[in-house]
C-alpha cells in the first residue's frame, strides 16, 4: 500500500464517512425491528421508544461504570437537555410513523433532514457549505426520490410524521455537532441515553404503558443494543468531520433500508432502484474523495 493510499485511509473525511455508513447499517436493522414490533406484533409505538432506549441505557451500563460520573461532567447542560428533548420527540414521531408507513416511504420523507442540517450548519455553526457539498446533498436527495417515488403515494397526516422527525433530528444533530467541539463522544452519548429514558417514560405513560413479553421482549433488547451502537457511531462521525460533509453519507441508509424492508417484509419499490442507488453512492464517493484531497493539499 503506497503513502497516498495510507493518507486517504487515515483522512478524517474517510473516517467520518465510514462511521456514518456504519451508523446507517445499524439504524437500517433497527428500523426493521421497530416496524416488526408495531405492524406485526402490535406493540404501542410510545412504549417501543421507551423500552428501546431504556434497554440501550442498561446495555451501556458497563461503559457508564467504566467512565464513572466524570462522563456526565459538562459545562453545557442546557445544550445537552435541549438536544435530548429534540431527539426524544423525533424518536416518538419516527416510531409512530413506522407503525403506519412502509419503510421506503418513511425513509424518503426523512431524507429532508440533510436540508435542515446543512442550512442549520451554515446559520448556527458557521460551517462553509460549498458547491461540492450542496451538489452531493442534492444528488443524493434526487437519488432518494428516484428510488422511492413518494409523490406516487396518497399521503396522509401520519405520513408526515417522518418529516417532523427529520426536522427534530436535524436540530438535535446540529446541537450534537456543536457539543463535539467541547465534549468527548462518550459524554455526548451518555447524556442522550440517560435523559431519553425518563422523557420517553413520561410519553409512554401518557399514551398507555405496555410491558413487553415473549418475542417483543427479545426484539426490544436487540433494538436497545442497535440504538446504543448507532448513536455512538453517529457521534464519532460528527466528531471526525463537518456536519455538512458527513450528512450526504447518511443517504446510504436509503438502499440499506429498501433492501432490509424487502428482505423482511417483502416491501419492494418499483423500478429505478439501481439508478437512484448509483446516484447516492456516486455522490457520496465524489464528496469523500474531494474532501480527502483537500486535506492532503493542506497537509502538504
Amino acid at each position: 500500500m503506497n503513502q497516498s493510499s495510507v493518507s486517504v485511509l487515515r483522512s478524517r473525511a474517510v473516517v467520518g464517512a465510514g462511521f456514518m455508513v456504519l451508523a446507517g447499517v445499524a439504524f437500517a436493522i433497527l428500523n426493521v425491528v421497530t416496524q416488526w414490533l408495531s405492524m406485526t406484533l402490535g406493540f404501542p409505538p410510545a412504549s417501543t421508544a421507551f423500552w428501546q432506549y431504556g434497554f440501550a441505557l442498561v446495555l451501556s451500563l458497563p461503559l457508564l461504570f467504566r467512565l464513572g460520573l466524570k462522563a456526565m461532567k459538562t459545562a453545557y447542560p442546557v445544550r445537552h437537555i435541549l438536544r435530548v428533548l429534540l431527539a426524544a420527540f423525533g424518536v416518538q414521531a419516527w416510531v409512530t410513523g413506522l407503525a403506519t408507513v412502509p419503510i421506503w416511504q418513511a425513509i424518503a420523507l426523512v431524507m429532508t433532514s440533510p436540508f435542515f442540517i446543512i442550512i442549520g450548519a451554515r446559520l448556527f455553526l458557521g460551517e462553509t457549505v460549498g458547491r461540492d457539498r450542496w451538489f452531493a446533498t442534492l444528488t443524493g436527495f434526487v437519488g432518494a426520490m428516484i428510488i422511492l417515488q413518494p409523490w406516487s403515494d396518497s399521503f396522509t397526516l401520519a405520513a408526515l410524521l417522518p418529516v417532523l422527525s427529520a426536522l427534530l433530528w436535524g436540530g438535535s444533530s446540529l446541537i450534537m455537532k456543536n457539543l463535539t467541539h467541547y465534549e468527548a463522544p462518550e459524554t455526548v452519548t451518555v447524556w442522550l441515553l440517560v435523559l431519553l429514558t425518563p422523557i420517553n417514560f413520561g410519553l409512554a405513560a401518557a399514551s398507555g404503558f405496555a410491558i413487553p413479553e415473549g418475542s417483543a421482549l427479545w426484539l426490544l433488547l436487540a433494538a436497545g443494543l442497535l440504538t446504543a451502537i448507532g448513536q455512538y457511531l453517529l457521534t464519532l462521525a460528527y466528531n471526525a468531520a463537518d456536519a455538512a460533509y458527513v450528512q450526504p453519507f447518511d443517504d446510504l441508509k436509503l438502499p440499506l433500508n429498501v433492501f432490509a424492508g424487502w428482505l423482511v417484509f417483502g416491501y419492494a419499490p418499483s423500478g429505478y432502484l439501481w439508478l437512484g442507488a448509483l446516484l447516492i453512492l456516486g455522490a457520496s464517493l465524489f464528496l469523500m474523495l474531494r474532501e480527502a484531497g483537500k486535506e492532503t493539499t493542506v497537509a502538504s
